[in-house]
């Protein structure tokens, strides 16, 4: 594709307006003074202050810290760069594009309708959003002739990418995904094991470096033993492969994932089917792996991949030859994009949507898979299922994939719409956080979802909040 080409014809440049300037909006706004097929004049943040201070940050310098609509449409018509705390005071300016990237999943939600009604295109960067309510909105925009999108730069539309050009091209899918964000590099020399900034001992590693003819499941299982330490499992992955799900069509092959630690070399194997010495047990999955790598070693880069089965061996013995990856057997070819630059890349779904209308996921989403809430521990009554850090993490709390369905009392929760809600009842280590064990008063998340649920779903039920009762 030529790019040039392909968003040639623009009048004028995209405005966008990014919402939540922490690592991927900085990122974005940085990049996006290079793009001049975009603007991003507009950003907002938690207060006008942390907004400036980001538009500072890469370079920006005509900057106008706004409180009101009017104070932003004044800068606005002098030229300004405008900083706010509130996306009321900006969202009636004449931009094409909202990015949201709060991350937040009640405000991500909030923001995102306010900009569909607005009469605004969404890039949807907040991925616990999306997990949630993404085609619910994704439906509310099409009716107002606007599209929400996930973004390059982020795994989740990248993965739909590279999975969609393999369906044209008709390779056979045997699995789809891509690495977690941290590898985990081996020092031969320390025996110790190194992933994102922890190190541990690990002289069983030495043992455990390469698959050469060994089972599959039982070296993945040998190399989760000796990382025991290092987390292995992350909520945002879980969470991108339910995006992904709205737009392609796969499935998970067990509902908290493989999450195996693989060298790059060793993906088309690990990931084959069980009848092709591989951890999978049919084709069309989707899955994560921690990519292992020696000090020094070329990483995966958080990148995204394709697992494809090897139709025509000729082609492939020449492909093998040039460097691409197969599998032990030679049954299955990785095909993969080593790299995933957060704000960096995410213009040209920005573009997409502003210049042509499309989104980078499918025309029309619809919700497959939801992230879960799993505790992990018994949990008290009253708890407070604080999302906290990075990751958005809960304490005690993991998750996994099942399929979408309406939300009813009696339901696992997702994920994110637990996140910083109360227990009104004990969890059972082990189980489900359930829909009616959670104080969800006040939520414009949980409103939304029940739309998307009235969309996507036959069963009906009584709109209105849940506030833990056991009949909705």
């Amino acid at each position: 594709m030529n790019f040039h080409d392909y968003f040639a014809g623009a009048t004028r440049p995209v405005e966008a307006c990014i919402v939540g300037t922490g690592g991927f909006g900085r990122s974005f706004l940085a990049q996006g003074r290079h793009v001049f097929l975009m603007n991003v004049r507009i950003a907002v943040d938690i207060d006008s202050v942390t907004a400036a201070a980001a538009l500072k940050s890469v370079g920006t310098e005509a900057i106008a810290e706004c409180r009101s609509p009017e104070e932003a449409s004044r800068a606005w018509a002098e030229g300004y760069a405008i900083a706010a705390g509130d996306l009321a005071h900006v969202l009636h300016l004449p931009f094409d594009v909202l990015v949201e990237a709060t991350g937040h999943p009640e405000a991500g939600a909030r923001h995102a309708e306010l900009a569909i009604e607005a009469g605004k295109h969404v890039a949807l960067v907040s991925k616990e959003v999306d997990s949630v309510v993404g085609p619910g909105l994704a439906a509310l925009a099409a009716r107002k002739g606007r599209v929400v999108t996930p973004v390059d730069g982020d795994q989740p539309s990248l993965l739909i990418g590279l999975v969609t050009w393999a369906e044209v091209l008709g390779f056979e899918i045997i699995c789809a995904g891509k690495s977690s964000e941290y590898d985990f590099v081996f020092d031969p020399e320390t025996r110790t094991l190194t992933s994102n900034g922890v190190t541990i001992d690990a002289a069983d590693f030495g043992d455990l470096i390469d698959l050469g003819q060994r089972d599959v499941a039982e070296l993945a299982a040998a190399r989760a033993r000796a990382a025991a330490k290092l987390p292995q499992r992350a909520v945002p992955d879980l969470c991108e492969l339910a995006v992904v799900s709205h737009s392609v069509d796969l499935v998970p092959d067990r509902p908290e994932l493989h999450c195996p630690i693989a060298r790059i070399s060793e993906v088309p194997t690990f990931f084959s089917t069980r009848e092709d010495g591989g951890l999978l047990q049919g084709e069309r999955r989707m899955d994560v792996f921690h990519c292992l790598r020696l000090l020094g070693e070329v990483s995966f880069a958080g990148g995204v991949f394709v697992v494809i089965r090897c139709l025509d061996a000729a082609s492939w013995d020449l492909l093998a030859g040039k460097g691409h990856i197969l599998s032990r057997n030679g049954a299955t070819a990785m095909v993969y994009l080593p790299r995933h630059l957060l704000g960096l890349e995410a213009a040209t779904s920005v573009l997409e949507a502003g210049l042509k209308g499309f989104s980078s996921g499918a025309r029309h989403p619809r919700p497959r898979f939801d992230i879960v809430a799993i505790a992990d521990a018994d949990l008290e009554a009253g708890t407070l299922l604080s999302a906290s850090g990075h990751h958005h993490a809960i304490e005690n709390v993991s998750a996994a994939l099942v399929p979408a369905g309406p939300l009813e009392a009696g339901r696992p929760a997702p994920f994110y719409l637990a996140a910083n809600r109360r227990l009104l009842r004990p969890a059972k280590a082990g189980s489900a956080i359930r829909l009616g064990d959670l104080a969800m008063e006040d939520s414009r998340l949980l409103d939304l979802r029940r739309q998307q649920d009235a969309l996507f779903f036959e069963r009906a039920y009584e709109a209105g909040p849940v506030l833990g009762q056991d009949a909705v």
